[in-house]
């Protein structure tokens, strides 16, 4: 005959013990929870804790200001922080010229240029040749020959053929490929681009020589 099973009887000092105990845990969860929910959000990162600086940039006659990364390429900052989207962003290692733009009239690659190093000098994109409704000879020039064909590479040769023209390296159609090997057309449009240069290269002189 086995024994029968101990009783489970309670004094009142365990249970009392027992239910401080609970009642304690039940408060520190709570307590816990409480501070959990009340704790304000952590305050946002300033920009400069974010490595962002404000810039300002010269952009076809305009003064543009906004905040990026101080490593911002100057076509990065045209294109997603200032919406000017004329220059492409070809190979974005400054072999296709794509996107070439003018700084103090001279061409560089937007993709090679940090935005930071250009801060008050005079920067042109393929936008800013036009005056108004009129385009540029060279632009116009592009038209009229045909040079181009899905026209991805076509900002970049326009502004590199501008500032060839202005250096003076547009002598000869031999030159100007020399000049124009570090713009890419990937749909071969060459021999146009060739003409167009040649056309737009006449009817930019007496501009110039109006101008001086």
């Amino acid at each position: 005959m086995t024994d029968p099973a101990p009783s489970l009887t309670l004094s009142r000092r365990s249970l009392l013990g027992t239910g401080m105990g609970t009642v304690a845990l039940q408060g520190a969860v709570g307590g816990a929870q409480a501070q959990t929910a009340v704790a304000p959000p952590p305050a946002p990162a300033s920009p400069a804790q974010e490595g962002q600086v404000a810039m300002v940039l010269q952009v076809n006659g305009g003064e543009r200001h906004f905040t990026a990364d101080i490593r911002t390429t100057l076509l990065d900052a045209l294109r997603e922080h200032l919406g000017i989207t004329g220059s492409k962003k070809g190979c974005d290692q400054g072999q296709c010229g794509a996107c070439t733009v003018h700084v103090d009239g001279r061409r560089v690659l937007g993709c090679l240029t940090l935005a930071a190093t250009v801060q008050g000098r005079r920067i042109t994109t393929i936008e800013g040749l036009a005056r108004g409704d009129t385009l540029h000879p060279m632009q116009q020039a592009f038209l009229d020959h045909d040079a181009f064909q899905c026209g991805f590479c076509t900002p970049g040769q326009i502004m590199s053929a501008v500032a060839m023209v202005e250096e003076g390296h547009a002598q000869t159609e031999e030159q100007i490929r020399e000049y124009m090997s570090g713009n890419l057309c990937r749909c071969a449009a060459y021999p146009n681009i060739v003409s167009a240069i040649l056309d737009g290269k006449r009817k930019m002189i007496p501009i110039a020589s109006k101008g001086a």
